[in-house]
């Protein structure tokens, strides 16, 4: 992981071809990329009972985890994989010289027909990689065999400079309580006294009463330590008139009576 690799990498990629076209699935599947991986360094590999004991064989070979103990990846390189038992039918000199009969052969219209390919890809925009190089010819041999880029160390690099700050929304003033146009509630009872008004009344339902700004004289605007909403003051006429708690002076005793 993460470090250079040799030709026993593409042994590897042949392996895993043969096996999506003996079974109709690749080797390791997961969730996601991250589940993949795991899987290819840890699990094992499955192989379908219906597949020959060559088949078999030779996949398990080709899929090696350590790859120098992979077939092809040793001193004998492609000469290794030719000469396993899968192959035994198979001439090389008259294959490479195309003089073997393909099994199968697709009716094609022209030499840029692609019918036989997945319209999955043949609909893609194909992207052209840059042919001109600003490097000299012996600064690209330290290059020379690593034609392949992680897609771990792409995203890596994505999100390093993709970083775009979180914008944080305004924060809401909520009124002050003390501000006139807030509602106090309170019951009428409160402060009403026990007249008419107050027995219209539900006292135990509270009544909304909008303070107004210009009534100055109708509310306490007194500072204090405490947070509080402004108050009505009651004012002297507001309630309902109340009879004298002593007698009238026309039905006191005459030893009471003031001469006014």
């Amino acid at each position: 992981m993460r470090s250079g690799h040799n030709r026993a990498v593409d042994w590897w990629s042949l392996g895993a071809l043969m096996y999506d076209m003996l079974t109709g699935a690749p080797p390791f599947t997961g969730e996601n990329r991250k589940k993949t991986i795991d899987k290819i360094l840890k699990c094992k590999l499955n192989l379908p009972p219906y597949l020959t004991q060559e088949a078999r064989d030779l996949l398990k070979k080709l899929l090696k985890r350590n790859a120098a103990s992979r077939l092809g990846a040793g001193p004998g390189d492609a000469g290794e994989v030719q000469a396993h038992p899968f192959f035994r039918h198979i001439n090389w000199e008259e294959l490479l010289a195309r003089k073997v009969e393909p099994p199968f052969k697709p009716l094609l219209q022209s030499e840029e027909d692609v019918s036989q390919f997945d319209s999955k890809f043949t609909r893609q925009t194909p992207v052209d990689s840059p042919d001109d190089s600003t490097l000299s010819e012996s600064a690209n041999q330290v290059f020379l065999g690593f034609t392949y880029v992680a897609p771990s160390v792409l995203e890596s690099v994505k999100e390093k400079f993709s970083f775009e700050p979180k914008i944080r929304s305004p924060r809401r003033f909520i009124g002050s309580p003390r501000t006139p146009v807030s509602p106090v509630k309170f019951s009428p009872g409160d402060f009403w006294g026990r007249g008419a008004s107050a027995s219209t009344a539900n006292p135990q339902t509270p009544v909304e009463y909008p303070m107004e700004t210009s009534g100055i004289e109708q509310m306490d605007v007194t500072m204090s330590g405490e947070a509080s909403a402004p108050l009505p003051i009651r004012q002297p006429n507001s309630g309902p008139y109340k009879k004298q708690a002593f007698p009238m002076i026309s039905k006191r005793p005459e030893h009471l009576r003031m001469n006014l």
